[in-house]
């Protein structure tokens, strides 16, 4: 089995490493939110209904959500380098030809191997940046990286808002591919040495075909559960399914999914456990102020995307100082913190009105900002730093997975409450009452959600020295 000394031998500046990573992980949430500020425009070209326009986004996520796992696994046994290379080339390409694309069904399947490049990417280079950035710096570096990932996702429409207006909305992708292009080859020509720490384990394929199996039925069967008739029985299928996976997993030998290390490891289980929770809570946010800004405010769309730019532009200030600040301080008490902030906003935010001042507004965003910026980068170094090396591929394939999971049951929890009190009905001014009422709800459910979370965080204080005292072995 190849040693950590062994896979390191001849990389470069690990600074280096993480100016290569720091930069696809910039590009990535860049390209989903972009695209999603592109769909009316796209939909305007090729003459796509709605229908259409959901799956673009639709086949991303489910490419995404899918594929994180056994990309970490298959990584962890394979080499993390080849698949975040082999990540890299498919997103490039992917993203060079949806500029080209000609017709919407070809924009749908491009999609769908660009979600894919992008769960090869997420899934290792959260694990190559543990394996190369020294344990005393690991904060400070993921906090950078969580912070390229905001300002990826607030660039994103602002950029998009640009280039669609003066340029067309192809202008988007083939602004990216030279970013794209330029990353892989610095990986390529730089990035030597490799880290393949479970080498000679079996991969379980029999796993994987039921983990991907049983989420495509479930996330589709969400999806659809407004929609699509027998929906709420595929996304039960799906549900059982993922508990026959667990049972599968906890009995073989070389699992995708590590039961054991579950069941044993509470630093790691509740910080994945927070990680979901966090993301359920804070999602929404956007969502509903992106309404409640024009529809209730009466803003432009332009000033309305200015304004929303607030929280991820504080999450990405403050991410990479908490990092810093995890690398001084136990990272599950930074992130504990940071979880307090989002609860105690989020009950704020429930009692927003019409008639709230936009200053209070302003506050509120940049409140949640704060505290998403705070908790994501301790979270993720209590989670990367409380597993060994040969788990480093499946702790950050799982805890990308959570952070999906979580938006989705956001979204979900949202959709649920819009058809409580609004049913079909568009936001107007007969309804804003109605949209008020929903989104003051749904703040209440999701501030009662991130305290739960609180609790979870705080759980995993009493394993850090074991979990610390293991990953030091």
């Amino acid at each position: 089995m190849q040693t950590p000394a062994d896979s390191q031998k001849n990389t470069p500046s690990p600074f280096f490493i993480l100016y290569v990573v720091a930069s696809v992980q910039f590009l990535t949430p860049f390209m989903m939110s972009a695209t999603g500020v592109a769909l009316p425009a796209i939909g305007r070209e090729f003459n796509a209904g709605a229908v259409h326009l959901g799956l673009i986004e639709m086949v991303y996520i489910l490419a995404v959500t899918i594929l994180l796992l056994p990309s970490g696994r298959f990584a962890d046994i394979h080499g993390r380098k080849k698949i975040f290379i082999t990540g890299a080339a498919i997103m490039t390409v992917a993203t060079l030809f949806l500029s080209m694309s000609m017709n919407i069904r070809f924009f749908i399947v491009l999609r769908f191997f660009q979600g894919v490049g992008a769960a090869m990417i997420t899934a290792t280079s959260m694990a190559i940046i543990t394996s190369v950035i020294p344990r005393h710096k690991l904060g400070q570096a993921m906090g950078i990286i969580i912070a390229c990932v905001y300002m990826g996702l607030s660039a994103g429409p602002t950029l998009a808002g640009i280039m669609i207006t003066n340029f067309g909305w192809r202008w988007i992708f083939y602004a990216a591919v030279p970013l794209e292009l330029a990353a892989l080859i610095l990986t390529l020509i730089k990035l030597k040495g490799e880290w393949a720490v479970a080498r000679g384990q079996s991969f379980d394929w029999s796993g994987s075909l039921m983990y991907m199996t049983a989420l495509f039925a479930l996330i589709t069967g969400v999806a659809g559960m407004e929609k699509v008739q027998g929906a709420p029985w595929l996304a039960g299928a799906g549900g059982v399914l993922l508990v026959v996976f667990l049972v599968f997993e906890a009995r073989i030998r070389s699992p995708l999914l590590d039961i054991h290390l579950l069941a044993t490891n509470r630093v790691f289980t509740f910080s994945n456990i927070a990680t979901w929770i966090n993301y359920a809570a804070c999602f929404g946010f956007l969502f509903f102020f992106s309404i409640y800004l024009q529809s209730v405010k009466g803003l432009p769309a332009q000033t309305a995307g200015l304004i929303l730019v607030i929280q991820p532009i504080i999450q990405a200030i403050s991410s990479p100082i908490a990092g810093r600040l995890a690398d001084r301080y136990p990272p599950a008490y930074i992130a504990t913190i940071g979880m307090v902030i989002c609860t105690a906003d989020l009950a704020v935010a429930a009692a927003v009105t019409a008639d709230t001042p936009m200053v209070m507004i302003f506050l509120i965003l940049g409140a949640v900002g704060l505290g998403f910026g705070i908790f994501s980068s301790p979270n993720t170094t209590a989670i990367m730093s409380s597993v060994g090396q040969e788990h480093y591929g499946i702790a950050a394939s799982l805890l990308a997975t959570m952070r999906g999971a979580g938006m989705l049951a956001s979204m979900t929890l949202i959709t649920a409450i819009l058809s409580l009190f609004m049913g079909d009905q568009a936001v107007t001014g007969d309804t804003i009452p109605d949209f008020i009422t929903s989104m003051r709800t749904a703040f209440v459910c999701f501030s009662l959600l991130c305290a739960v979370g609180v609790g979870f965080s705080f759980v995993r204080f009493q394993a850090k020295g074991k979990a610390t005292s293991k990953i030091m072995k």
